[in-house]
């Protein structure tokens, strides 16, 4: 039996989302804070939120923002299907899925603007605030990664569909 299957995640999608991955992974487990790699990751990791934030704009549907904002009626239908154990399946981001992407977006753009303003210190007279919001906002982030990690396996059993691949792809099963 053949599985059909329709191309979901277009090639910006899936460079921003695997480039923001690349960019948390070497910021957070390997770089040094404030090391020349660190700072330049983490402008580039800014500028792939911009672009994605673009993205959701002008591209195609899948990636627009109007295609799954989380809003309370989604979020709320997602919650319900959950809880009752029926399928809640969209060929995108599920409204729980979005919440948690937009929320790590904000993180990473949060995390360059704290990185830059540790830079310019001086401007804050010695005061560690930027420094603790930095550090909040990435080790929030890094909850919140273990949570999509968790949720893409869970959904994936749940579904029975390898969700993981299909950003590496770009394809998923046709339903």
């Amino acid at each position: 039996m053949t599985v059909e299957k329709v191309r979901l995640w277009d090639p910006v999608v899936r460079l921003c989302h695997w480039s923001l991955v690349i960019a948390f992974v070497g910021d957070y487990f390997l770089n040094e804070e404030g090391d020349g790699w660190h700072r330049w990751l983490g402008y580039y990791a800014v500028l792939i939120v911009l672009v994605r934030l673009a993205w959701g704009f002008v591209g195609p549907q899948s990636a627009r923002w109007s295609d799954f904002w989380p809003t309370p009626t989604r979020v709320k239908g997602h919650l319900s299907a959950l809880f009752s154990g029926e399928d809640h399946h969209r060929m995108g981001h599920s409204p729980l899925g979005a919440l948690v992407m937009i929320l790590m977006l904000c993180l990473m753009l949060g995390l360059g603007i704290s990185g830059f303003l540790m830079e310019e210190v001086d401007y804050f007279w010695g005061e560690d605030l930027p420094r603790d919001i930095h550090e909040f906002m990435a080790d929030s982030l890094l909850v919140l990664v273990c949570v999509h990690l968790a949720a893409a396996l869970f959904e994936s059993l749940r579904l029975r569909e390898n969700l993981p691949l299909s950003m590496l792809s770009g394809n998923r099963r046709k339903r």
